[in-house]
């Protein structure tokens, strides 16, 4: 019996439909050479569908709440506000679906150019955990005297013993199926009560994953040896905001947004888990067919893996290591290509069966595999 997925597509704003229709045909050549199916519903969320009727994330949740896997794209636009959509549906969706652990590979790929000098692939290949439900996302702040010069603003940031345990837990299992080392980046000397708490937690929780070698570097610091020394880490766990910086130079670190990608993860199976590049909607290039496919197509194959397609996923992933390794550029028009040859090329590879996986033989996929429930349909 042909296996089928409930998935739904949120293609949003700027570049995001472009990226997500590469994704999807990627998908379509998977479906087509694994034997597997999907059903798809795509929703209309972003700038667009706020202007034109005021809704975000309380619109869709329910019909959301009922698929499998999200494939998400982009969102954000300079005619909207800056906070509403982040807030009011990425970060809601987050927070309402429990996407308690945003995971997001850090992975110098053959072939792809860096800008840290003498940097190879060997080096650099980590897995960045964040904490992605509580911190200064919570969202709680107020600001009196608005508009006058005695503005004052308060900014809350929140960190429970709960939301820490279960996201540094899945931090520690993955590490145990990688190369058993773990890193807690945070701020304690200046964060001491919330820094604290995380070290506490990740002590007591070490104790049950002897075999994983725990050590600690301030969010500072990390942001120093991340591009120098990238080979000293394998897992680092982190909170949400320092995570949210800390990604992004890696993403720089390993060619750039256009070629990074993330999970967020329901850790218990009560809800989708989300799966988006973390490039954002760069409405200044959308519809020119200069946007790099690799971030939306690499985070199809982490759903993949997610859904239990690992071989399927391997292959997306290898597909698309070998035509970003061919190209002569990543940025912009110097790609060689437009988004739409470069997404044709990946699903001519995964189609024909022609991926070479030992392109990644030590795929995150296998690892992330089973560590984090896939949801039943209904």
């Amino acid at each position: 019996m042909t296996k089928s997925y409930a998935i739904a597509v949120l293609p949003g704003d700027g570049i995001g439909p472009e990226v997500v229709g590469c994704a999807l045909d990627v998908l379509d050549a998977a479906e087509e050479r694994y034997g597997f199916r999907t059903e798809r519903s795509t929703f209309a969320a972003g700038a667009n569908h706020y202007l034109e009727t005021g809704e975000l994330f309380d619109a869709v949740e329910a019909q959301l709440r009922d698929k499998e896997a999200i494939l998400f794209g982009s969102m954000g636009d300079p005619r909207v506000t800056p906070g509403i959509l982040e807030r009011g549906f990425i970060l809601e969706m987050r927070q309402r679906f429990q996407q308690a652990a945003n995971v997001r590979p850090v992975r110098l790929y053959p072939g792809v150019p860096t800008p840290i000098a003498d940097l190879t692939p060997e080096r650099c290949e980590m897995v960045i955990v964040r904490e992605n439900t509580e911190g200064a996302y919570v969202g709680r702040g107020s600001t009196v005297h608005a508009g006058t010069p005695n503005a004052v603003a308060m900014q809350e940031s929140l960190n429970t013993r709960a939301g820490i345990e279960r996201v540094v837990d899945f931090a520690f299992r993955l590490a145990v199926g990688r190369r058993r080392r773990l890193t807690l980046c945070h701020k304690t000397n200046i964060l001491v009560a919330a820094g604290q708490l995380w070290q506490q937690v990740v002590a007591d929780v070490g104790e049950r994953y002897p075999e994983v070698e725990v050590d600690y570097v301030h969010v500072d610091a990390m942001c120093f040896h991340l591009p120098l020394t990238p080979e000293r880490f394998d897992v680092v766990v982190t909170d949400n905001l320092f995570g949210d910086i800390i990604t992004d130079l890696g993403a720089v670190i390993q060619g750039g947004l256009g070629v990074a990608t993330s999970a967020n993860l329901n850790l218990d199976g009560s809800a989708p888990s989300m799966f988006e590049a973390i490039h954002g909607s760069a409405p200044d290039i959308a519809g020119k067919g200069w946007a790099n496919p690799a971030g939306a197509i690499l985070s199809l194959a982490l759903m993949l893996g997610h859904l239990g397609e690992g071989e399927a996923a391997r292959a997306v992933e290898a597909a698309t290591v070998e035509v970003l390794g061919s190209l002569p550029a990543l940025a912009g028009a110097g790609m060689g290509a437009t988004t739409a040859e470069l997404g044709a090329r990946i699903a001519a590879i995964v189609r024909d069966g022609r991926a070479d996986t030992g392109l990644v033989p030590d795929s995150l996929l296998g690892v992330l595999a089973g560590l984090a429930p896939s949801r039943p349909a209904g």
